[in-house]
């Protein structure tokens, strides 16, 4: 039987083999936690390499995720498909193996991780959907939610900011099964971090109110084995286990130093590594004792059928809640939540209520929510500006934590990261709000949902100079363009609440990616559609006013322009000229609808355009051209009430009208 050492050489084998063979990627940091991994993966981690989505495993993260070979060689030695190849294939192109771990790549990869901070922050998310999942359906007896959140991380993620916002919030709410390990070993790319890191990171986190096990040799199995026994005995709070280690360990003359941090070991040192270690094999050759030593399929598989039993007994005392976490859990939709939708947004139609757009996202969630327990909702400290909280909503505590609702403080990135972490562990569906000006501090976070593929849902209020007199720093004018060139997110500015209503049901169904949902702090006017025009909405453009034959010119408009352009449209009939007035309140699912809608409503021989939004002008000359015209924001706002403001900024019928009549001279 081989021992520990043996088992934790296989991981430093492979991963200086890996990175050598790419010529690029981080050695140190697997080749100095491999010891710890060895311990947590072989004693601990209750997983199933042959159903790497087990609803109730562990959740494993890499927060330093530059370390990647960590976890390939992790997943591969422990069962996982993820053949040796992939591993050869470390960092090429098209390979399950990239630089850093990417979720949807590698079978067992539980989150994209790189951006360092983030995947301790999904950590959070995860560690905070078990403890919520649970609350909700656990019962006397049976403990069908629980698992454990493991996270590696280093230096770099305690240095980013995001760490102090979702590590305080961690503590706060009590997240007794989250456990961290903090690889202390005093090194990061520019050299030793005690010219630029001196926190005392323990005290730093007692005062969030973790336990904290400090000064653990990561070195020692029997020290690390104790260390986690105690974390997991800790239910109350979350736990960082401090963790001595040396990077780059086994390396005998580039441990412990920057050199083996962020490049390959070169071919003589690895050469001097295996002699060091012990290790007598060919770069990617695992002796089968090493391999039946690490192999947990069939403790795995034997993990599952037990849950499955256990499962099965809750479900003959609580048939309905086992029904209920069987649905959460795939991710499927109430079955009757499509058609309740739809006669919701029918009855906006109809009531015709002109009110901002954030009230109607507020409206939004009372009819919604008591159809969708999934939804855990959230604001980082603007519940009430934001109107994210309805009428059933429950805040989460450390001590009743079976609510729907997270009060997030003034932690806007965090929230967001956060919320990724509660839409991979699965079982909700996550929605946090801020000002749209603040996703600027979140938006990496966004980046990553959208990176990810996640059903996150980032409501923004407070949409453009319409929120008045907060001026200029409050005042969104290039965030829109920003959200709306991020690949796989969808962008939604509704003009009133049927619009509202239609962007909150697509962004719930959408199960392939996050959705932005941009609302107004301002009251907009109700716009009459007949029933096919409600139904377009969902297309994401569509014709709210038409003319008699081919327009003349076509206007454009989102949001709180939208009713702006139809004053113009109507100024401009009555100047007998023929317009046609589009709603997009979602660009990107327009551009996303066939060649034969996108002509039906833009139709390519209708030149004379204008594109309307308290936006930036940039994003709207793909649909108007250069030749068009946009009525939108080049500066930045200024501190005045909303009507001065629109007035400053152009934002009138006058010049609206002026813009068409311009652009129609040149046609």
């Amino acid at each position: 039987m081989p021992s520990r050492t043996d088992l934790a050489n296989a991981i430093r084998a492979l991963s200086m083999d890996a990175v050598q063979r790419a010529k690029s990627g981080h050695p140190g940091a697997p080749m100095g936690m491999a010891d710890i991994a060895e311990v947590l993966w072989n004693d601990f981690l209750q997983h199933n390499p042959a159903n790497p989505d087990w609803p109730n495993r562990d959740r494993f993260v890499l927060s330093n995720g530059h370390g990647s070979m960590l976890i390939y060689s992790l997943l591969h030695l422990s069962g996982y498909d993820l053949p040796m190849e992939q591993l050869k294939n470390f960092r090429q192109l098209h390979s399950a193996t990239p630089g850093h771990p990417e979720y949807g790549y590698a079978p067992g990869v539980e989150t994209t991780t790189g951006p360092l901070g983030q995947g301790i922050s999904n950590g959070v998310g995860m560690a905070l959907a078990e403890k919520v999942l649970g609350a909700q359906f656990n019962r006397p007896g049976h403990e069908v939610v629980d698992h454990f959140t493991y996270v590696f991380l280093g230096d770099g993620c305690l240095m980013e900011g995001i760490s102090h916002e979702v590590c305080s919030l961690a503590g706060t709410l009590g997240l007794g099964k989250l456990i961290a390990f903090y690889d202390d070993n005093g090194i990061s790319i520019d050299g030793e971090v005690e010219g630029w890191f001196t926190d005392d990171t323990p005290r730093r986190f007692e005062a969030y109110n973790w336990q904290v096990i400090p000064a653990v040799d990561g070195h020692d199995p029997e020290a690390v084995q104790a260390a986690i026994e105690a974390a997991r005995a800790e239910t109350g709070k979350p736990t960082l286990i401090c963790c001595r280690t040396v990077i780059g360990k086994g390396a005998p003359n580039k441990a412990g130093t920057e050199s083996c941090h962020g490049a390959p070991l070169g071919d003589d040192e690895v050469a001097a590594t295996r002699e060091a270690i012990g290790w007598a094999h060919a770069p990617f050759t695992v002796p089968e004792d090493i391999y039946a030593g690490w192999d947990a399929t069939s403790a795995g598989a034997a993990r599952e059928q037990a849950w499955e039993q256990a499962m099965t007994a809750y479900a003959g005392e609580h048939p309905e809640l086992a029904a209920e976490l069987r649905r959460r859990l795939a991710g499927e939709l109430p079955a009757d939540f499509a058609a309740e939708a739809e006669a919701y947004i029918a009855r906006c139609q109809a009531e015709g209520e002109s009110i901002a757009s954030r009230k109607a996202s507020q409206n939004c969630l009372n009819a919604y929510g008591p159809l969708l327990p999934e939804l855990l909702g959230g604001s980082a400290d603007l519940a009430g500006s934001n109107l994210t909280i309805w009428s059933d909503s429950k805040g989460v505590s450390a001590d009743d934590a079976a609510g729907n609702y997270i009060y997030y403080g003034v932690r806007e990135f965090g929230m967001s990261a956060i919320m990724n972490g509660v839409a991979l562990h699965g079982g909700f569906v996550p929605y946090g709000a801020t000002f749209l000006m603040f996703m600027e501090y979140a938006r990496n976070a966004v980046r990553m949902a959208a990176l990810m593929k996640q059903r996150s849902l980032f409501v923004y209020t407070h949409d453009s100079i319409g929120l008045g007199e907060d001026g200029p720093t409050h005042q969104p004018v290039e965030q829109l363009t920003a959200l709306r060139a991020t690949p796989n997110l969808h962008t939604w500015r509704p003009c009133d609440t049927v619009e509202s209503a239609v962007a909150w049901k697509a962004a719930i169904e959408r199960s392939d990616g996050p959705a932005a949902l941009v609302f107004s702090r301002q009251g907009l006017p109700h716009q009459q559609r007949d029933e096919a025009q409600v139904a377009a909405i969902a297309r994401g453009g569509y014709i709210l006013r038409d003319c008699e034959g081919q327009p003349d010119a076509i206007l454009i408009a989102t949001g709180s322009e939208v009713g702006l352009a139809m004053d113009a449209a109507g100024q401009l009939a009555q100047n007998g000229r023929a317009v046609r007035v589009v709603s997009m309140p979602s660009a990107e699912v327009f551009c996303a609808q066939d060649a034969a809608y996108r002509e039906s409503v833009l139709p390519s021989d209708v030149l004379a355009r204008v594109a309307v939004e308290a936006g930036h002008v940039d994003y709207w000359h793909k649909f108007v051209g250069l030749d068009g015209r946009v009525v939108g924001m080049s500066t930045f706002g200024e501190s005045a009430p909303a009507g001065d403001l629109m007035k400053e900024f152009g934002f009138t019928v006058d010049n609206v009208v002026a813009a068409v009549e311009d652009v129609l001279l040149e046609d």
